[in-house]
């Protein structure tokens, strides 16, 4: 009987753990993978979205009332994640914009280091070619602005939660939402950065 009861402490502390380990390392790729959600890669004028993780938004004509939209973004995105090197935050505006947004860059440059954030000018029809690829059920506003972000794989993979997640939109995030940041991109941009670095460690490994 004693012999058993040793048998089984042994079982219980040594086999059982490492069936769990082998279960979840086996289970990884599954469970840690940001769904790829469009069928093209994207194109956008006058950057290289080519080997970086992109964070792309549009502000339009309307630079000035953005200040929350850009203020969320570098608390709650850019400042987590901007010394990883491939990781760039990409903002198109309207070139009738460019003193609002040389303002903008004042302000934001007093709080964090901008070398990742990029202002891009470009005309609406431009833009609004993007938005349509990133997010076809959706529409830029009268100004040529959204509220709304996407991730970008360094693939030109648009990347987020897919439309079965009821408690959220289709991969795409409100900028002007603290808890839309919090809740819900933080977590997947920290999925996809993993997932690149689990890449990168099995090509080391080879």
């Amino acid at each position: 009987m004693q012999q058993f009861q040793k048998r089984f402490v042994l079982f219980v502390l040594f086999v059982i753990p490492l069936v769990a380990y082998l279960f979840f390392a086996s289970g990884i790729n599954n469970f840690g993978r940001l769904p790829v959600v469009n069928p093209e890669p994207i194109k956008a004028p006058n950057i290289e979205l080519h080997n970086k993780i992109t964070i792309l938004g549009f502000l339009g004509d309307q630079v000035a009332l953005k200040k929350a939209f850009s203020s969320n973004l570098n608390e709650k995105i850019y400042k987590r994640f901007h010394e990883f090197k491939d990781f760039q935050v990409v903002l198109y505006f309207d070139p009738s914009q460019v003193q609002a947004v040389a303002e903008l860059k004042a302000q934001l440059g007093e709080l964090v280091d901008l070398s990742h954030w990029f202002f891009l000018p470009a005309a609406k029809d431009q833009v609004q070619e993007v938005f349509v690829a990133l997010s076809p059920a959706d529409q830029l506003d009268a100004g040529g602005g959204s509220n709304y972000v996407f991730i970008i794989d360094k693939d030109r993979m648009v990347r987020g939660r897919t439309p079965d997640d009821s408690d959220y939109p289709y991969a795409r995030y409100d900028a002007t939402s603290v808890a839309d940041l919090s809740k819900y991109m933080v977590d997947d941009v920290k999925i996809l950065l993993a997932e690149y670095r689990m890449a990168l460690k099995k090509n080391n490994g080879r």
